[in-house]
């Protein structure tokens, strides 16, 4: 009895120094702290720093402190899936230099700012599917080029910056899955990141549009490049990248652009307004063309009558000429007759 104290005894003090929460369980073998299930609403305090992967899953964790993993900053796998965060502050990660997994998936994130994922060099997961995403930023933030596989499905994704893709080089999966991506002309640099990923190798689920109603369904890779119109400039627009970096601008711009399956989705999207360009750029182009032709054309005819009539002139030259001649050898030939006669 004495014995089983004692080890008790040890287990209980191991358990203390590592510091386990109460509503965790902590191993030590697989430096693992296990906190699913336990309702709870915020990052538990005192973790043993030791772990390398946090189970958070299935709890109401609503908010991130910024020093929530201080004291945790050798984890590489965090798993916040199945919570209740509607935002995640810019710098709340950037502790664990050595997280390689980050798995936020099932939760109430409605955008990601600029920059939320920076100093993290060695993550290489990012799952944010089956949030309320309406916006990704132009970036996740320095030092995030290593992640090989990024999910974004199903959010409310129209659109995705192509610079936000050409700034993770070493992606090898990327999913697009359940989104009401806009096919309209804000879409094409997209397209074209896409055929090139693929044609290097690289595996996605693919991009289905959700609008305009006539490409409904369609995989963007198969809509041909000439039904994309240019994008026009517009004022409002000019004034909205000039102040990008105020986030709550464009939190509060970007909702009114409109659901997919609203009746004016189709004809708010900037598609339709950027038909006329295009149409007066072809008008444009055609007329430069015909023009030419025309031109082409008489000159040809000014060219070929001026041949035409320095040759005619030419051979009415050389008849003349050779009438003339006939005509003054005939009289030279009359006249020795005529004094041979006499």
């Amino acid at each position: 009895a004495g014995n089983w104290l004692l080890v008790w005894s040890v287990i209980l003090l191991a358990h203390t120094a590592h510091g386990c929460p109460d509503k965790c369980l902590c191993y030590t073998a697989s430096k693992t702290a296990d906190c699913r299930n336990r309702g709870l609403t915020e990052i538990p305090a005192r973790l043993p720093p030791e772990i390398q992967i946090l189970q958070l899953q299935n709890n109401r964790i609503w908010r991130i402190s910024q020093n929530a993993f201080t004291a945790t900053p050798l984890l590489k796998i965090l798993d916040l899936s199945n919570n209740s965060l509607s935002s995640v502050a810019p710098g709340a990660f950037q502790k664990l230099r050595y997280l390689q997994v980050l798995n936020l998936t099932r939760n109430l994130i409605h955008y990601i700012e600029n920059k939320t994922f920076s100093f993290l060099p060695h993550l290489k997961e990012l799952d944010l599917s089956s949030n309320s995403i309406v916006r990704l930023p132009e970036t996740f933030g320095n030092s995030t080029g290593n992640i090989t596989l990024l999910s974004v499905k199903h959010n409310k994704l129209q659109k995705m910056e192509r610079i936000l893709l050409e700034s993770l080089p070493n992606l090898k999966v990327v999913l697009f899955k359940d989104n009401p991506w806009q096919c309209n002309c804000n879409i094409f640099g997209l397209k074209l990141w896409l055929e090139s990923f693929l044609y290097r190798g690289g595996i996605s689920d693919g991009i289905i549009c959700s609008a305009p109603g006539i490409r409904k369904g369609k995989d963007l890779l198969k809509v041909p490049y000439e039904l994309f119109g240019a994008c026009p400039v517009r004022p409002a627009h000019v004034h909205l990248s000039s102040s990008h970096h105020h986030h709550g601008l464009e939190q509060r711009s970007w909702p009114k652009q409109g659901h997919p399956g609203e009746p004016g989705d189709s004809r708010c999207g900037c598609e339709p307004k950027a038909r006329p360009r295009p149409a007066s750029l072809r008008h444009a182009i055609a007329t430069v063309v015909i023009t030419g032709v025309v031109c082409g054309i008489v000159c040809l005819m000014m060219l070929a009558a001026a041949v035409y009539g320095c040759a005619y002139a030419a051979i009415t030259a050389k008849y003349h000429k050779e009438h003339l001649l006939r005509q003054h050898g005939t009289a030279e030939e009359r006249q020795p007759f005529e004094s041979s006669s006499a």
